[in-house]
């Protein structure tokens, strides 16, 4: 007889080998033609709303690894939520306008730019961004994130750019929106004004220069203005001191400023007095390399400065002594010149002056630099030099005419351009902006940032600090791929007409036409009839020429996708943490300035990645991992299950080495639920399922750990925290399945009869926990866990009730089956298990010495006192059970009152452990050695539970 024909073997067809590069795409293939999505949203009618709102990538390029870890991130919780029992739509979307896209194409006609008017390059720039977009849907797809990705958000859509349009009317219909003459951070290489979001802090070596500013004021009327200091006769010079590392801005100069509270020295430097900082003077003498210096005198800024006269060291005219609370003693003079065409902090101290000032005291706003960053006649000497590179040749002017005291250089935190890596400037031009704090914008931004929920919670610290802190929103942007400033100004007065009514004119407009019909019609076409300049009544226009700035069209996104499905506020936004001063910052400002309140209800950010060993990915290094080569060779599985076990708050590491790592992992899940479905092939949960009260404890034991592992992970998604998800499946596969309950289990499940009680109850256990299991993982192994649930036995299958796991729901905790804490049950086990390891090692033991081979040719002897007798009491109770727990041949228990110290490896355990070769004959069926063996004449070679197995 052929006894391995009697025997229960698994069968499954869920293969051992994942080959997911080529499943993946078959799996992809039957969502989309099944209509997967919209089956999932079907079945979420009446359900509680959540709403993820996608943050816009970028239409350029292909996607990178940070794009792979942002949407899966995004796809864990659309489909966790989902699982959770929420409607959880999820609608993709693209920012498609801007600088970037517009860049490429220029570069991409060369010289047949030049022949080209605006709206052909639109239409080139929307070809470019249809063309990437469509790219990465695909690539995004792959990694296996469900959404609607037929009608997705795009910025370049005419509902889009009207809604933009719209948005903009309400925040000039609210007034914080004027135009005005400002500087702002402006790039000379692309020529357009910047967002703090689009700049970066990089190092950057700039002058450090030490400049005199003479005073007009004769020592003898300063003296007298200085009560107390007398200067010495034979001084020929007094100057205030000046420090700066942007020489440049010296044309533009119109102050200096001092703080009222920093005490100055006045020191005499041979025939000349110098104005410096007194906790600074140590410095400056030692940078300047000044000798003999002496100070006759201290004043703070209070003290008589302000109002003082200086002369200018590069342009004529005079630099009035202003006093201010920015400037600190961090390096420097403590004394600083001022720019108001090339700071914000002077711009504004400039306007205060203003206010207060008579006319012809009054400073001016002065920014002598082209587009291009280039010096303009007005400043003669340098005029077309571009002003960085101007520099070394203002510092020899400088000591040309005696003005420069000292000079060096300084290696420091710079703000480039995102785009292009160039420095920026600071430098005041006409744009658009919205004021801070007109109707309170700043205080009311700062309150909704309390409301809102920040993952982590430093989110909220860092984004306070930057509504706090930051300047006037500049809205506008000197580039035409982008949504329109919709704004007229009257070529009689020069008024600028900014209109609600005619915003909403041109919002219908666009509406049907797109953003394009700004660029194809004249003013007077775009305008509504009879539209005549408030101010002179005149009803010839101009049209503005600036667009608007992309991070205002991405923070409106709430408006086009959310509040035209009645889907605000969003529940969550998840985007990297760059994204507090970017798309979380311009969506909480326009959600303030239009409703009053954020957008959103949490926000969660995630870290960069970077290569293994915590550095930054780039070409020229060679370590850049791409999504595409991870897919192509493992498949997108791979890429989800490493973002799941990363802790996402922080950066987070790739190499093909932690890859490898993940692949073994997966394959550890995959090949415990391939057992699992392999040990199922003839159950039928409507017909072979064995109620819990009659299941043994091993079994009872099982379904307790699968309740802990349902409850920490239904929880760890609740909470966002993904890699506990990941740890919570590996451990539970790798320990409470493949190290103890399985291993325990084939015996029974191989050898018992088919339907013997025992078996049927671990099946019910195995079904019960690959459907738990397999619910749990989807989210995250959303591939492999469609795989499990289409490869179930067809009795399983149908038990299940769904035909897809991403339309399940997750499984609940079951009271029934938690063993309680500090029970006899959960201490009878931890005993159990502790005997097993005692146990596992001594045979591991015996096997290195030869005395066994396998652990079935293995008698185990268990010594257990007297005076421990909850201990053998434990072991009595299971005397039966041992040899399955313990996976040997025959366990004998001897109560003894002491145990040898050369048997037991701890005395505080109470008992020891003694392996020895079993006796009897090895049964050739189940292959346990037992004395039974041969008494059966029919079948000689089987021991009795077999022969009742096979007859």
């Amino acid at each position: 007889m052929d006894y391995k024909a009697t025997l229960n073997l698994p069968k499954t067809d869920f293969p051992m080998k994942a080959n997911l590069p080529q499943r993946e795409p078959e799996l992809l293939s039957s969502w989309e033609k099944e209509g997967l999505y919209e089956q999932i949203q079907e079945a979420g009618k009446g359900r509680p709303l959540y709403i993820l709102h996608d943050g816009p990538p970028y239409a350029n390029g292909r996607i990178h690894i940070g794009h792979a870890l942002n949407k899966i991130l995004k796809d864990i919780i659309v489909k966790s939520k989902t699982m959770a029992g929420y409607q959880v739509p999820y609608v993709p979307g693209w920012d498609c306008h801007g600088l970037p896209i517009e860049h490429q194409v220029l570069k991409e006609l060369g010289d047949k730019k030049k022949t080209l008017d605006t709206p052909a390059i639109r239409k080139l720039c929307r070809e470019y961004a249809e063309k990437f977009y469509t790219i990465q849907r695909e690539e995004f797809q792959r990694l296996g994130i469900l959404g609607d990705w037929q009608r997705p958000y795009l910025t370049m859509n005419p509902g889009y750019e009207a809604t933009i349009i719209r948005e903009f009317g309400k925040f000039v219909e609210r007034g914080g929106v004027y135009k005005g003459l400002k500087p702002v951070l402006w790039c000379t290489a692309d020529q357009t004004a910047l967002a703090e979001a689009e700049v970066e802090y990089e190092d950057h070596t700039s002058p450090s220069i030490y400049v005199k500013f003479p005073l007009v004021t004769s020592p003898t009327v300063l003296s007298q203005t200085f009560p107390g200091i007398s200067f010495p006769l034979d001084i020929k010079l007094v100057s205030v001191v000046i420090w700066t590392t942007t020489p440049w801005t010296l044309p533009a100069n119109q102050a200096v400023c001092l703080h009222g509270e920093i005490e100055y020295a006045f020191v005499q430097v041979g025939d000349e007095v110098l104005i410096i900082a007194e906790k600074l003077l140590e410095s400056v003498t030692k940078a300047c390399k000044l000798e003999g210096a002496r100070v006759f005198g201290v004043k703070k800024g209070r003290e008589g400065f302000e109002g003082i006269e200086t002369q200018r060291p590069l342009t004529t005219g005079l630099s009035p002594i202003l006093l201010g609370d920015f400037v600190t003693l961090d390096q420097g003079t403590g004394c600083v010149h001022i720019a108001p065409g090339h700071g914000m902090e002077d711009y504004i101290l400039v306007l205060e002056h203003n206010a207060k000032a008579s006319p012809g005291e009054r400073l001016e706003i002065v920014a002598p630099v082209d587009n291009g960053g280039r010096f303009t006649d007005v400043v003669k000497e340098f005029a077309g030099q571009h002003v960085l590179k101007a520099n070394p040749k203002i510092v020899e002017f400088l000591q040309a005419n005696g003005r420069l005291l000292g000079d060096g250089s300084l290696n420091h935190s710079y703000p480039h351009c995102w785009r292009c890596k160039n420095p920026v400037i600071f430098r005041a031009t006409e744009q658009w902006f919205v004021s801070m704090e007109t109707n309170d914008l700043r205080k009311e931004a700062l309150a909704e940032i309390e409301r809102v929920r920040w993952i982590p919670a430093y989110g909220r610290d860092r984004i306070n600090g930057m509504i706090e802190n930051r300047p006037d929103w500049c809205l506008s942007r000197q580039r035409v791929w982008g949504v329109p400033i919709p704004g007229f100004t009257c070529m009689g007065c020069r008024f600028v007409l900014a209109d609600p009514t005619v915003i909403e004119h041109l919002a219908v407009l666009m509406e049907d036409k797109g953003a394009d019909v700004w660029f194809e019609q004249s003013a007077a076409d775009l305008l509504p009839k009879d539209t005549a300049c408030p101010k002179c009544g005149g009803t010839d226009f101009e049209k503005e020429r600036d667009i608007l700035d992309v991070w205002f069209e991405s923070g409106v996104s709430y408006a086009a996708v959310l509040k035209a499905r009645k889907w605000w506020p969003a529940d969550l936004y998840l985007e990297g943490s760059d994204q507090h001063r970017g798309w979380f910052h311009s969506a909480l400002l326009a959600g303030v300035v239009t409703d009053h309140r954020a957008p959103y209800k949490a926000v969660l950010t995630h870290g960069f990645v970077l290569d293994g060993q915590g550095k930054k990915m780039s070409k020229s290094a060679g370590n850049v991992v791409a999504p595409q080569d991870v897919i192509k060779q493992s498949g997108a599985e791979i890429l989800r299950l490493w973002v799941s076990a990363q802790d996402y708050r922080d950066d987070l590491r790739i190499s093909p080495e932690i890859l490898t790592h993940m692949i073994e992992a997966y394959r550890k899940i995959r090949n415990t639920c391939r057992f699992l479905l392999s040990n199922l092939y003839d159950f039928n949960p409507d017909k072979d399922r064995v109620p819990y009260e009659r299941l043994p404890e091993l079994d009872r034991w099982a379904l307790h750990r699968l309740n802990e592992l349902i409850s920490r992970v239904r929880t760890s998604y609740d909470e966002f925290e993904f890699h506990t998800i990941f740890h919570a499946l590996n451990n539970f596969c790798s320990v409470d399945l493949s190290a103890v309950y399985l291993d325990i289990l084939k015996d029974r499940l191989y050898t018992f009869r088919a339907d013997s009680p025992l078996r049927r109850g671990s099946q019910t256990v195995l079904f019960e926990i690959v459907v738990a299991m397999t619910k749990l993982m989807a989210p995250v192994l959303s591939f492999t866990a469609e795989e499990i649930w289409r490869t179930m036995p067809e009795a399983c299958k149908k038990s299940v009730g769904t035909t897809s796991v991403h339309l399940a729901t997750f499984p609940d905790i079951t009271a029934g089956w938690i063993i309680p804490h500090n029970s006899p049950m959960e201490q009878t086990w931890e005993d159990l298990l502790h005997l097993r390891d005692e146990v596992q090692a001594k045979l591991e033991g015996k096997r290195r010495e030869g005395v066994i081979g396998a652990p079935l040719e293995a008698k185990v002897t268990i010594y257990a006192q007297r005076a421990n007798p909850a201990m053998y009491d434990v072991f009595k109770r299971h005397e039966n059970f041992l040899p399955t727990l313990l996976i040997v041949s025959q366990v004998e228990l001897v109560a003894v009152d002491n145990v040898d110290a050369n048997i037991i490896s701890d005395l505080s355990d109470g008992f020891g452990v003694v392996v020895d070769r079993a006796s009897g004959r090895k049964c050739e069926r189940c292959w346990n050695y037992r004395e039974a063996v041969g008494r059966d004449a029919t079948h000689p070679t089987l021991c009795d539970r077999c022969v009742e197995a096979v007859q």
